[in-house]
């Protein structure tokens, strides 16, 4: 533990109980510091968000800021993901991934006004947060040092902070009969801990928490119609809106019919496989939106490419590199191709599934006067002859080399 030359530091403060612990440590441990708490809000439920400045003064902090960041993560953090296609180990639409940057850039931002020495975070030590915020930081202010109560501390349990914090006489509203381990923002709700910690349960109602189950969903399917520009959401049904209100209406369809669970095991950054329930029931319409416009504007190998685009830039967002060259580069390339992408799908919520039924694009390459079973003007059969021929001329010629042996 270093705790020279360190007066000042800005804390990333949710009001939870490991947050609530934090602030009073630091200022026991780091030499009677000052303790800045900094809150985003992204989106989280409001109730998180109630009383929360009260919360971080009766703990210890010396001021507390809340920053509202729900549009500009909306249009320039998730936007642009959805634009590659990423897709962490081919499901996972990166809810927490894409907050954590937008987080620690804003508690960086808000260190240097205030005059900070250092940034600390309460993400855990098993988990990828940590290594989300600290490269952040690093991307932006190395000069700052960071502090990482979890790999310090000898608290090593819900009973032991709470214990803490009432040695202390600091209120918390936490108790030991929460089970799970929540991350909530406006692009999705994650559930981890309790009968999920064994592969071989199954998810109990308690795992889910925005979407209504699809067994129990309307018996009646419901359409809505999405408008695409430029790779990006700007509509639905028809109503023009900013990228955080169109997600909001999309969230509420879509877990009116049960759209957008996942329950998967995945591999973290550090090593560790956990299991979580997902859900991002607006965001997998956007998501099925964007390729159902893609299918009918991008040629085979563009698709391929954009493909190959969003399966690294899920690793990247994953491991936390948003502010590296690499993410720019991914990033520049499918703004290219999403140039094209532009369109309207009318998608129906059935059940737990939101599958595009109509879709439309002025830049569309289906031709039906091409694609068609019937009889047409345009296309000659004959012309796939000599196609196939030059196509397969390199198995031809191995097939002749072998025969001369």
């Amino acid at each position: 533990m270093q705790t020279q030359g360190i007066k000042k530091i800005v804390l990333a403060y949710s009001g939870g109980l490991d947050t609530s612990a934090i602030i009073p440590w630091l200022k026991e441990n780091y030499g009677g510091c000052e303790v800045v708490a900094f809150v985003a809000n992204i989106g989280q439920d409001p109730a998180d968000l109630d009383g929360v400045e009260k919360k971080a003064l009766q703990s210890g902090a010396s001021e507390c800021h809340v920053v509202d960041l729900r549009e500009e993560f909306i249009s320039e953090y998730v936007y642009p993901v959805l634009q590659t296609g990423a897709l962490y180990e081919g499901t996972y639409l990166l809810g927490t991934s894409m907050a954590r940057p937008i987080i620690a850039k804003a508690q960086v931002e808000l260190a240097l006004k205030v005059g900070a020495d250092a940034l600390c975070h309460g993400a855990t030590g098993k988990g990828n947060d940590q290594v989300r915020f600290e490269t952040t930081y690093t991307a932006l202010a190395p000069q700052l040092k960071v502090v990482a109560p979890w790999r310090e501390w000898n608290l090593r349990s819900r009973e032991a902070l709470l214990d803490y914090l009432k040695e202390r006489n600091i209120p918390t509203t936490a108790s030991l009969e929460k089970i799970y381990s929540r991350d909530e923002n406006a692009w999705h709700i994650s559930t981890e801990g309790g009968v999920l910690e064994s592969p071989w349960n199954a998810p109990n109602k308690d795992c889910w928490v925005w979407t209504v189950d699809p067994l129990e969903a309307p018996d009646q399917p419901e359409n809505v119609t999405v408008t695409v520009e430029k790779g990006r959401v700007v509509a639905v049904n028809g109503e023009k809106l900013s990228p955080f209100a169109c997600l909001e209406k999309l969230n509420v369809l879509g877990a009116k019919h049960g759209v957008g669970r996942i329950d998967i095991v995945e591999n973290r950054l550090v090593g560790i496989k956990s299991r979580g329930c997902y859900e991002t029931p607006g965001g997998t319409i956007m998501v099925n939106a964007l390729r159902a416009v893609e299918q009918l504007v991008l040629d085979r190998d563009s698709f391929k490419w954009r493909e190959q685009l969003g399966q690294e830039m899920s690793y990247v967002v994953y491991d936390g590199r948003w502010f590296a060259p690499l993410r720019q580069s991914i990033q520049a390339a499918a703004e290219s191709l999403a140039e094209l992408v532009n369109g309207e799908v009318v998608l129906q919520l059935y059940k737990g599934q939101a599958t595009a039924i109509q879709k439309k694009s002025a830049n569309s390459l289906y031709s039906e006067e091409f694609a068609t079973f019937g009889e047409d003007e345009v296309y000659d059969h004959r012309h796939a002859g000599g196609f196939i021929r030059l196509f397969s001329l390199s198995s031809r010629i191995r097939a002749l080399n072998e025969q001369k042996k």
